[in-house]
């Protein structure tokens, strides 16, 4: 189920920063081009975790419009046996400037359970625009998309926060902007099924949508190494709840120097 680890995308996250002041001056540490990390979600209605479906997030360099750009492409599907509950086919890509880590443009073309949604973005950063289908839309600087806040993101220095602070954030999504934040829980030691790993916790501020309920209800934990790789996320949904669980990667920029010992 991709929109869960998609919106695993917001969960990078008390300092009153808007976001544009520090938060927008954040450069690329944590991963390269050719990066691939790919995750098994768990669904569970009566506490019993059953393997459901796939995600995998790939990153590329390419060039649009003649300047480079990190091109990321988040793909998730359920396992064909489960369909019949929750079927998601889910795409997402996000084009964003390789100095910036602002998005240049987005696409998302999504199913799940009969909800089907395309949509294109163009972000015109210097215009503080963003231009859709259905129009010309004024945003703040430093906007993000749900998939280039997942990478941003990952580049904070937790190191500067206390257990509780906010990160606060702009989102762009269905042509609507949302001051969202990050709730810093401090560190944690975790079991997954792929490992034990030394772990940074927080809480995204998520948007209402078909699968997930407003709020702060899902947490996420990320490597606590030079990576910042989403490790593990968890969160109820609207039937039930759902655990993705980090089962693979390759060509991280740094070794995985987190995990205490594998499986």
């Amino acid at each position: 189920m991709k929109k869960l680890a998609l919106i695993l995308l917001l969960f990078l996250t008390t300092i009153r920063l808007n976001a544009g002041d520090d938060f927008c001056g954040i450069r690329n540490r944590c991963f390269d081009p050719g990066e691939q990390i790919n995750y098994v979600v768990f669904y569970s209605v009566v506490g019993l975790f059953v393997n459901a479906g796939n995600v995998s997030f790939t990153t590329y360099l390419e060039r649009l419009n003649n300047k480079p750009v990190y091109h990321v492409v988040g793909d998730g599907k359920t396992n064909a046996k489960y369909d019949w509950i929750f079927k998601v086919r889910d795409r997402y890509e996000s084009y964003f400037d390789t100095a910036t880590l602002q998005p240049f443009k987005f696409i998302r073309n999504v199913d799940e359970g009969g909800y089907k949604k395309y949509e294109n973005v163009t972000f015109n950063q210097g215009a503080n625009t963003a231009i859709t289908t259905n129009g010309i839309f004024k945003v703040p600087n430093c906007i993000q998309d749900v998939l280039s806040i997942l990478y941003y993101a990952r580049n904070i220095d937790f190191n500067r926060y206390h257990t509780g602070d906010k990160i606060p954030f702009n989102l762009f999504l269905d042509n609507e902007v949302y001051n969202l934040h990050i709730r810093y829980l401090g560190k944690e030691v975790i079991k997954t099924k792929y490992g034990k790993f030394r772990t940074i916790k927080f809480k995204p501020l998520l948007v209402k949508g078909t699968m997930f309920e407003g709020g702060e209800r899902m947490t996420v934990w990320v490597s606590d190494d030079a990576n910042h790789v989403p490790l593990r996320i968890e969160s109820p949904i609207t039937v039930g709840s759902v655990k993705v669980d980090m089962m693979g990667y390759r060509n991280l920029r740094y070794p995985l120097s987190s995990m205490v010992n594998f499986r």
